[in-house]
């Protein structure tokens, strides 16, 4: 899609981009201070680190939490509706085709994984709050699970397999924003100044 042919649309309020970048460095600064912290194991850094990734997971969240709570009153670009979509991805499935159309708001098809990534924090948030109060005795759980020593066994693991799904998804997110740039698409830029480039034949109402 060229350039000449798309024209500016502001789509995604201030708040919503906002939550996104809360949970993105959130995501981020958890990733960096896990992989310290097993880095400095046993050394005198770690315990620090820890607790720097537990008050990073409060972060995270209070992000979800407000995120969750935007996509019921925030405008159409921020609701769940606009991240589902069900007759695209069936029609996807069913011809081996992507959409041949854009639409003002989330991409169909990038919704998917937007849902999946959402589901993937969910499980990180609650194994992690389980994790800080079985492990350090601390966060809004120690007070029922604090004694609870062989829960960290048990949601060690899925924590664990929630981190290698983030990283997945992270990776693919940005082969997807650096596909769209190689295709001439401006879509990187919507999460800073919410605006998106459509054609005339595209600018397609929230449904």
């Amino acid at each position: 899609m060229s350039h000449a042919a798309t024209h500016p649309h502001r789509v995604f309020d201030p708040l919503l981009r906002l939550l996104h970048w809360v949970i993105a460095l959130s995501i981020v600064s958890l990733i960096a201070t896990s992989q310290l912290a097993d880095w400095f194991e046993h050394g005198p850094y770690e315990k620090t680190l820890w607790n720097l990734h537990i008050l990073i997971g409060y972060t995270l969240t209070a992000g979800l939490l407000t995120r969750l709570l935007w996509s019921l009153a925030g405008p159409a670009s921020a609701r769940w509706r606009d991240l589902w979509h069900p007759a695209v991805w069936k029609d996807s499935v069913r011809n081996l085709r992507l959409p041949k159309t854009h639409r003002a708001g989330h991409d169909p098809i990038a919704s998917l994984g937007y849902l999946f990534a959402y589901g993937v924090m969910a499980l990180m948030v609650v194994t992690g709050l389980g994790l800080a109060a079985s492990e350090f005795q601390t966060g809004p759980l120690a007070g029922w699970l604090g004694d609870v020593a062989w829960l960290e066994d048990v949601l060690g693991e899925p924590h664990e397999f929630g981190f290698g799904l983030m990283l997945g998804f992270i990776g693919l997110h940005l082969a997807a924003l650096v596909f769209h740039q190689w295709r001439g698409e401006r879509v990187a830029q919507s999460m800073v100044t919410g605006k998106q480039y459509l054609g005339a034949g595209n600018e397609v109402q929230h449904d």
